[in-house]
């Protein structure tokens, strides 16, 4: 691994919670009710939070860049969710969302110079993020920024962050993993087990299928364990992700990274501290790659 995919990976796993807090945090939860969205499933909420940059969009293209989602359950909610919200009504929600957790979080120091230097620090790194093919990516960097810092630094992570995404999407592809294919081969590495991924709408027989698949290529044993092929398989996978997702890091270089990485510790802790991620989930503390698929 080279200098800058270590520190594509490291920068993921410093970012990718603060990102995430969006979709667990209390006050997600109100403002997403207040737009009229069932809370008693995050799912509602998520699919309008994290689609509605790409505007009024139908469930092919949601399919397409959720990716690991099945069909059927993006058709679930989408397109309903813009029925209940339009998109630009989902987008201030969230930030209003993010600016009420972020302050509950850190208080004061919302507004201190940290989130400032932080916040321009990353929205450097986002602006360096090139945009081929890379569609969550583009749309969120799309909006604009806000004239706040801490909103700012969060939208720079998530652009950051659905850039790093879109790029695992190109390396599942070139991997030949199909959407269930890519949560089999991922369960199967141990990284995180089959029951994280059952909100993902696909059935027993679906995953078993892809399971035979997955094996017939020498992935997987009979058991749903990966073989060596299919562990360096998936190590082939994120290595080829954090390639894609360098571009940012080389353009703000290593120590200036590494400052962003410091400056924004303080709020990765808090986002910890206050227990709002799960602790086995594809958005929580383990924070696994298989979270953009």
């Amino acid at each position: 691994m080279t200098q800058y995919q270590a520190l594509a990976r490291r920068m993921w796993h410093q970012l990718e919670p603060v990102h995430a807090s969006l979709y667990f945090a209390p006050q997600a939860y109100e403002e997403a009710a207040a737009l009229g969205y069932d809370v008693e499933s995050r799912w509602p909420s998520y699919f309008a939070w994290r689609a509605a940059p790409l505007g009024a969009v139908g469930p092919e293209l949601v399919t397409a860049t959720f990716y690991s989602f099945s069909p059927r359950t993006i058709a679930e909610y989408i397109p309903a969710v813009w029925a209940t919200a339009a998109p630009d009504a989902v987008v201030a929600a969230r930030l209003r969302a993010v600016d009420r957790t972020f302050r509950a979080l850190l208080g004061d120091r919302v507004g201190g110079q940290d989130i400032a230097e932080a916040a321009a620090l990353a929205k450097e790194a986002a602006g360096a993020a090139p945009l081929g093919a890379r569609p969550l990516g583009a749309a969120n960097r799309g909006l604009g920024w806000s004239d706040e810092p801490h909103l700012a630094l969060w939208q720079a992570i998530t652009v950051l962050r659905e850039h790093r995404g879109d790029g695992h999407l190109a390396a599942l592809l070139t991997a030949g993993l199909d959407p269930c294919e890519a949560l089999v081969s991922f369960a199967g590495v141990g990284a995180a087990p089959k029951e994280n991924f059952d909100g993902r709408g696909w059935t027993a027989e679906e995953w078993s299928a892809a399971a035979r698949r997955l094996a017939e290529r020498g992935w997987l044993d009979a058991d749903g364990n990966a073989t060596e092929r299919g562990r360096q398989g998936r190590d082939a996978i994120e290595r080829q992700t954090d390639e894609l997702a360098a571009a940012p890091w080389r353009a703000l270089g290593a120590e200036r990274a590494e400052r962003l990485a410091e400056l924004v510790h303080p709020l990765l802790a808090a986002v910890f501290e206050a227990g709002m991620l799960p602790a086995q989930s594809t958005l929580g503390i383990a924070a696994v790659q298989v979270a953009y698929a």
